[in-house]
């Protein structure tokens, strides 16, 4: 990096798995990048470790109990990290002067304002979090283009999609001779079983992902393929793609992350092993790299690569979100808000693992679509899906 000075970095989700990971590859390079701000919901004591590792200028927790506590530990040990608590100071720091870098990692609806606001302050934003394109993608693309953020995907999938593309890939897939992406996916811990099969799977089978360590919420979606419906829906407003553009490919081995295919018969890949410190390693040095502590891919130990087609009847909800993003508007907000309840509901042990998709259809049939042109249509969308939801899992 040609910068004399070090970049600066707020770590939105920092107790996550990608917090976590981004932090990693961090501590790798002091000389490249310094630690400005890590957030969290309520892990108060995992933040306070990343604090003493590296000492951020500001912490932000949810809650102000748990803020109180954090500062008092923080005192004790004689750290000058200033806490702050709830949704404006999440989104201060990362509209914040001092920051270059956003890692939006927030799982979840709760990430979109703090997301948003680092684009519209045009930073650097290393996008983890799904949900901001997926209820807000028009506004948040013309955001990023109103702003001059570098916007840089760090999804596994998306992230090798956005190297096998052209650098600038606005304007649709064909102007670039791109015919398809081809956006993998494991097939999550189910793959291969039948709907009698799914009836009845625990939380604690849905979370054993065989590839990837990802948060219990994430882990059900990639085990339901909704995280895949998702990364569908965050594809097309990335890549300026139309759905029908994207093809979802089961490839159990998560080797290779994505691909493009080319109107010459190429298809281009991007393979590596299943470690979310390349992707982030690649968000935060672009157009460079640098190591990020994985280890290189050995092909021979691989052996092989197996592609199938995901089953949509056993795993509706890949369905589910293609319909939504065909339909438009807020219909990608409803899809997300009664998804996100509905996990909520399945890890509580309140809802069975089928129910997921079911209470996704039937709050999609109860909510009406409307323009998603304005960031408080949205959002009263994503409340009155909740709401909706909420009231389905009562009735049952």
């Amino acid at each position: 990096m040609s910068d004399a000075v070090p970049r600066r970095v707020s770590v939105l989700g920092a107790t996550g798995s990608i917090g976590s990971s981004t932090l990693d590859v961090i501590a790798r390079h002091p000389d490249r990048y310094r630690v400005h701000a890590l957030t969290a919901h309520r892990s108060r004591e995992a933040l306070l470790a990343q604090c003493r590792r590296h000492s951020p200028a500001l912490a932000v927790l949810d809650r102000e109990v748990d803020a109180a506590w954090l500062r008092e530990r923080l005192h004790e040990a004689g750290l000058a990290t200033e806490v702050r608590c709830g949704r404006e100071a999440l989104v201060e720091v990362s509209e914040a002067p001092e920051v270059d870098v956003v890692m939006a990692a927030i799982v979840g609806a709760a990430g979109l304002l703090p997301t948003l606001g680092a684009v519209r302050a045009g930073k650097r934003v290393l996008l983890a979090n799904k949900e901001a394109l997926v209820m807000s993608g028009a506004l948040f693309m013309e955001a990023v283009g109103r702003s001059g953020a570098t916007l840089l995907p760090i999804d596994s999938e998306h992230n090798a999609i956005y190297q096998c593309l052209p650098v600038e890939h606005r304007g649709g897939l064909a102007r670039h001779g791109v015919t398809q992406l081809l956006l993998t996916a494991s097939g999550g811990p189910f793959r291969g079983w039948t709907a009698k099969d799914l009836a009845a799977v625990t939380p604690e089978q849905a979370c054993a992902h065989p590839n990837w360590s990802m948060g219990r919420k994430i882990s059900v979606d990639s085990a339901t393929l909704m995280n895949k419906g998702l990364e569908l829906i965050e594809a097309c407003w990335l890549f300026d793609a139309r759905p029908d553009q994207v093809q979802v490919v089961v490839h159990p081995q998560s080797v290779i992350h994505s691909m493009a295919a080319y109107s010459d018969g190429s298809v281009l890949a991007q393979l590596g092993n299943p470690d979310m410190r390349t992707p982030i390693a690649y968000g935060l040095a672009w157009p460079e790299r640098i190591d990020a502590g994985v280890a290189a891919l050995d092909l021979f130990e691989v052996a092989r690569l197996d592609f199938e087609p995901p089953d949509e009847v056993a795993f509706p909800c890949l369905r589910l979100a293609r319909e939504a993003i065909v339909e438009g508007g807020t219909a990608p907000a409803v899809l997300n808000a009664a998804n996100e309840v509905a996990v909520e509901a399945f890890l509580a042990g309140r809802l069975g693992f089928a129910g997921i998709g079911e209470l996704v259809a039937r709050v999609r049939d109860a909510c009406p679509v409307e323009p998603a042109g304005e960031l408080a249509g949205i959002l009263d969308a994503d409340a009155r899906a909740r709401k909706e939801a909420v009231a389905c899992l009562t009735r049952r």
